[in-house]
C-alpha cells in the first residue's frame, strides 16, 4: 500500500501505513496535513526546519553520550558539594524495589482495592517518617523540602489564627524565597531574624515573636551545616503561643542527633532526598511534613491509613485527602499540594534496607568524615571555620582565595568543590560551604585537601 500523506522513510513512528490510513478514515480527513487545517495557515511554517540530517541510531547514541560528558556531574567528578542536595550511597536494593513496573507507573491511588501495594509503601513511609522525626502522624509526602516548609506555615497560619510567621537567616536562602512566594498573597507576613555565628540566637527570636506570631521556622542542620539549640527555640516560640517548625533538609542527621519531635518541634517540614534518592540534577525530589498527632485535620496532601475490612483482613487506604481534587476548593487545606509517592517509596525502602542501627551508623560515618575533612583544610596555610558551632557533615570556610576561583581550580582536577557563599550571603564574600557524606573515601578525601592545597598556593 502507498504510505499516507505526510509519511516520511527516516521517521521511526509505531504505526504503519495502512494503520494510519486507517485512523485518517476514521477521522474524516484526507491527510495528517489536514489534521492541522484549523490552525491559519499565516501561522503555519510552511518549510522544513532547519535541522543537521538524521543519523544512524548507533552514531545518535554516541552523539548523545558525549552531549552528557559535557555536565560536571558526581558520577564523573568527585562531589564535596552539598546545600540542600546531597551525594549519599544508595544500596543496590532500593531502586531494583521502588523501579518495578507497577510502582514506576501508578499514580494516585483512588481506588483503593487496585492499589493496596502503593497504598502499603505509602504507609510504612509514613510510620518510619514519624519514628525518624520523633512525631505523631506524617503525610504521603509533597513536592519537596521548600514547598513543605511554606506549607508548613500555611498549616500553622490555620491552626493558630495568627497571620505572621518567624524565620531564621540561617533556613535555606531557596527555602526561605519559595516561603515568601507561597504566603506573599495569604495575608501571611514573613519576618527575618538574623543569624550570629552561624545559629539562631534565641534571644532574637523572643524580640522577634508576639501574638500575633503563627510559627518560628528554624532548620537544623542549617545552611551553614551548623546545629541549631533546638530546645532553646522551641520554648520561646511556645512561649509566644506560636508554633515551632523544624525544617530538616539532610534527614541522615536524625541517625545520630536528637529528632524534632524530642525538642519541642510540632510541625517537621523538609527534604527527603538523601534517603535514598539520586541527586538528578535537581529532582524530582521529596517533600517531607510530619506533625502532632492534634493537628492531622490541617496538614496537606494525603495521609494512607491502615484498617481492617469487613472479613477482618488489614487494609489500606487514603484517611485523610483534604485536597482540591477530593473536596470542595476551599475547604481544602491547600490547593497546589501534590505528593512525590516514587520518591517516597525509594526512601521507605531505603530505610527499611539500612533500619535504625544502619541509620546511626550512616550518620556517624558523615560526621567521622566531615570533622576530619574539617581538621586538615583548616591546617593549610590562609584557611579557617567561619563559625564555631557544632556541625554535622557541613561546615564554612574562609578561604584566602575566592571560593569560584576555588572551585574553578578544583574542578580541572575533577572535585566539584563547595558552595561560594557569597551570593547567598553577602557578608560572607570567602565564604566556602563544604559537604562531607558517606561516599567520600578517605583517599578521596585526602586528594580534595592535597588539591585545595595546590589551588591555594598557585
Amino acid at each position: 500500500m502507498k504510505p499516507a500523506s505526510g509519511w516520511h522513510p527516516h521517521r521511526y513512528l509505531p504505526h504503519t501505513g495502512a494503520e494510519i490510513e486507517e485512523m485518517l478514515r476514521v477521522a474524516g480527513v484526507a491527510s495528517l496535513e489536514d489534521l492541522f487545517a484549523e490552525i491559519p495557515a499565516d501561522v503555519r511554517m510552511k518549510r522544513p526546519l532547519e535541522l543537521q540530517p538524521a543519523l544512524p541510531e548507533g552514531e545518535l547514541l554516541a552523539h548523545l553520550r558525549r552531549l552528557a560528558d559535557k555536565n560536571a556531574h558526581a558520577d564523573r567528578m568527585v562531589s564535596f558539594l552539598g546545600a540542600g542536595a546531597y551525594d549519599h550511597e544508595i544500596p543496590s536494593v532500593v531502586w531494583r524495589l521502588a523501579g518495578r513496573a507497577e510502582f514506576v507507573t501508578a499514580y494516585t491511588p483512588y481506588q483503593a482495592e487496585a492499589m493496596q501495594g502503593e497504598l502499603q509503601a505509602a504507609y510504612e513511609y509514613q510510620t518510619m517518617l514519624c519514628e525518624l522525626t520523633g512525631m505523631d502522624v506524617a503525610n504521603a509526602s509533597m513536592y519537596d523540602g521548600a514547598s513543605a516548609l511554606a506549607e508548613a506555615a500555611v498549616m500553622a497560619r490555620d491552626l493558630t489564627g495568627r497571620n505572621r510567621v518567624v524565620t531564621s537567616s540561617a533556613v535555606h536562602p531557596h527555602y526561605r524565597e519559595v516561603l515568601r512566594t507561597y504566603t506573599r498573597h495569604l495575608g501571611i507576613e514573613v519576618v527575618e531574624v538574623p543569624h550570629r555565628d552561624g545559629v539562631t540566637p534565641a534571644g532574637e527570636v523572643r524580640a522577634a515573636v508576639g501574638p500575633e506570631t503563627a510559627a518560628v521556622m528554624v532548620q537544623s542542620p542549617n545552611a551553614f551545616g551548623c546545629i541549631e539549640q533546638g530546645s532553646a527555640l522551641a520554648q520561646a516560640a511556645h512561649e509566644a503561643g506560636a508554633l515551632f517548625v523544624s525544617a530538616v533538609a539532610e534527614p541522615i542527621s536524625l541517625g545520630l542527633l536528637r529528632p524534632p519531635g524530642d525538642y519541642g518541634a510540632d510541625i517537621v517540614a523538609g527534604e527527603g532526598q538523601p534517603l535514598g534518592n539520586h541527586l538528578n540534577y535537581g529532582g524530582p525530589y521529596l517533600g517531607m511534613l510530619a506533625a502532632r498527632r492534634a493537628f492531622v485535620r490541617r496538614m496537606p496532601g494525603r495521609l494512607v491509613g491502615m484498617t481492617k475490612d469487613r472479613d477482618g483482613r488489614r487494609g489500606f487506604v487514603l484517611t485523610i485527602q483534604a485536597r482540591e481534587q477530593h473536596i470542595r476548593r476551599e475547604k481544602a487545606t491547600s490547593n497546589i499540594c501534590t505528593n512525590e509517592a516514587l520518591n517516597a517509596l525509594a526512601a521507605a525502602v531505603y530505610m527499611a534496607a539500612l533500619g535504625p542501627t544502619g541509620m546511626r551508623r550512616v550518620a556517624e560515618v558523615n560526621a567521622r568524615r566531615a570533622h576530619y575533612t574539617l581538621e586538615q583544610l583548616t591546617a593549610l596555610p590562609g584557611v579557617g571555620r567561619a563559625f564555631a558551632a557544632p556541625v554535622f557533615n557541613e561546615f564554612v570556610l574562609r578561604t584566602p582565595l575566592p571560593p569560584d576561583q576555588l572551585n574553578a581550580r578544583l574542578a580541572e582536577v575533577g572535585f566539584l568543590g563547595g558552595l561560594a557563599l557569597g551570593a547567598w550571603y553577602p557578608g560572607l564574600p570567602d565564604g566556602w560551604l563544604v559537604c562531607v557524606t558517606e561516599a567520600r573515601t578517605r583517599r578521596q578525601i585526602d586528594a580534595f585537601v592535597e588539591a585545595v592545597k595546590e589551588a591555594i598556593v598557585r
